[in-house]
């Protein structure tokens, strides 16, 4: 069995935090360095990651949270959040960025550059913000992976009030709107009632169909 499947087995959502156990800073930057190159939709990367470390802030989180133990618990709190539409703006930048990291323009990149300007600003903002949202799930399932690796306990939450939430962090001036939000910690294994329980998932054959 590889090593990523042992700790992929290990991990679980953890109810309980250990309050007095902090993620080591290099731990933390290499979960988000993990985020920010894995994939995304054009390569677009539309939505952006905060950490949340103020207590008093992630008191109010908590609050607007269903009380949520592990956002106060935890010593990181992640909080994704996807843009509230596709703008010219924000297409032109990355395209920008692409080319200037590569040092060239490419002939098919920027025609499909202008089919994305010609297709994603007209839709609906709702269907955009929605497009970018599932982008952050992509985000928000190689954390669960990395953090994983790094042997930190993370649980993805979507049980919080994301307008509540929005406001609390300033996100609708800054053209975002929250998505998931996954605390960072260790579990404190001994007031933890999952902790000891077997993991349950579907048997393989009633998961997986090889289509030949």
């Amino acid at each position: 069995m590889s090593d990523l499947i042992k700790k992929l087995q290990w991990r679980y959502a953890t109810k309980k935090m250990n309050p007095a156990k902090a993620v080591p800073q290099e731990k933390v930057e290499r979960i988000l360095e993990a985020i920010r190159l894995t994939a995304t939709s054009s390569g677009l990367q539309p939505y952006e990651v905060l950490v949340v470390t103020n207590p008093e802030i992630r008191e109010k989180i908590k609050a607007i949270g269903w009380n949520q133990a592990q956002i106060t618990e935890g010593s990181h709190l992640l909080v994704f959040a996807a843009w509230d539409n596709y703008t010219v703006e924000r297409i032109n930048t990355m395209f920008d960025l692409t080319n200037d990291i590569r040092g060239f323009k490419n002939e098919g990149w920027e025609n499909y550059r202008n089919m994305l300007l010609s297709t994603y600003p007209a839709r609906d903002a709702e269907v955009n913000f929605q497009h970018a949202a599932r982008q952050a799930y992509i985000g928000l399932g190689t954390a669960l992976i990395a953090a994983a690796e790094e042997q930190v306990d993370a649980t993805p939450m979507e049980g919080f009030d994301p307008a509540a939430l929005d406001d609390i962090l300033g996100l609708r001036a800054k053209g975002l709107r929250s998505v998931v939000i996954l605390p960072l910690g260790y579990r404190e294994e001994d007031k933890d009632w999952l902790v000891n329980l077997k993991k349950v998932r579907r048997h393989t054959e009633n998961f997986v169909t090889e289509v030949k």
